[in-house]
């Protein structure tokens, strides 16, 4: 398949998609192995490309179109991905992923939908000044929400945190126990100001939709509580499965909204 580095050439040069090879809503997980567990979950797919870290396949959940692009790990890698299926149509963006809570009473296992995140990744400060807000869009928070509740899963809203770092970023040593400047004090610092959870796309993500105008939102599955020293890989299609029905109903909040003439869903309209 052609592609161009410019940007504004139909086929995108990192993802190698183009308009039709995706939904308006995009599922943003980061491994590229979470494609098929997630397209797994849907009633039908297609993979629509596979380019470096990127892997796209489109589809349908419910009777809801859906897609879901790969990110690789971490913020600039998401970003692009971001930037390039804005750039084919997508209008909402939901981070599908895993993360580690940093709060007691939060099992692995358990969900993390984000509310908003603390911008400590380099990538977003390339786009705007570093007091901007990384603010999930409500709409996806508020459907999120709904979703975890109708498939009675345990789930958490509140504040990430987004490192650019597995390592060092997040507070774990490095080689030979080399310990950052700050490290040793950084998850308590979060934690005492009441930061849920730790991963590395997520504020970028949000960042973008915002100045975008776009709709984004992040669910990850708990995997490790650095609290208790817990770690296991538990759970992983719970916030792919959340997400996919969070799609399905914003699309239910997307026609309520054009019955009753607003621009915005909110809690005075219903979407049974």
């Amino acid at each position: 398949m052609p592609t161009s580095e410019d940007p504004n050439d139909d086929i995108q040069y990192h993802l190698e998609v183009g308009p039709d090879d995706v939904a308006d809503a995009v599922l943003l997980p980061g491994n590229p192995e979470r494609v098929d567990k997630i397209t797994a979950l849907w009633d039908d797919s297609r993979e629509v490309a596979s380019h470096r870290e990127y892997r796209t396949a489109t589809g349908s959940y419910e009777g809801s179109p859906i897609s879901v692009t790969s990110t690789g790990i971490g913020s600039p890698s998401a970003a692009i991905a971001l930037e390039e299926l804005a750039r084919v149509g997508a209008e909402t963006f939901i981070r599908v992923g895993s993360c580690g809570a940093i709060q007691e009473g939060m099992d692995v296992g358990d969900l993390v939908i984000t509310s908003g995140a603390v911008r400590q990744e380099g990538t977003s400060d390339e786009y705007v000044r570093e007091d901007y807000p990384a603010v999930a869009d409500q709409e996806v928070v508020s459907a999120l929400v709904a979703a975890a509740e109708r498939l009675r899963y345990d789930y958490h809203v509140g504040t990430t945190m987004s490192a650019d770092s597995f390592y060092a970023g997040q507070g774990r040593p490095g080689v030979d126990g080399f310990r950052a400047a700050g490290s040793e004090e950084l998850v308590d610092e979060l934690r005492e100001a009441n930061v849920k959870n730790i991963e590395m796309e997520a504020s970028a993500i949000l960042t973008l939709a915002n100045i975008y105008g776009l709709r984004a939102g992040a669910v990850c599955t708990v995997y490790a509580n650095r609290i208790t020293g817990e770690f296991r890989t538990e759970g992983e299609s719970r916030a792919a499965e959340t997400a996919s029905l969070a799609v399905k109903l914003l699309g239910k909040m997307d026609a309520v909204k054009r019955e009753h003439g607003t621009d915005r869903w909110h809690a005075g309209l219903s979407i049974e």
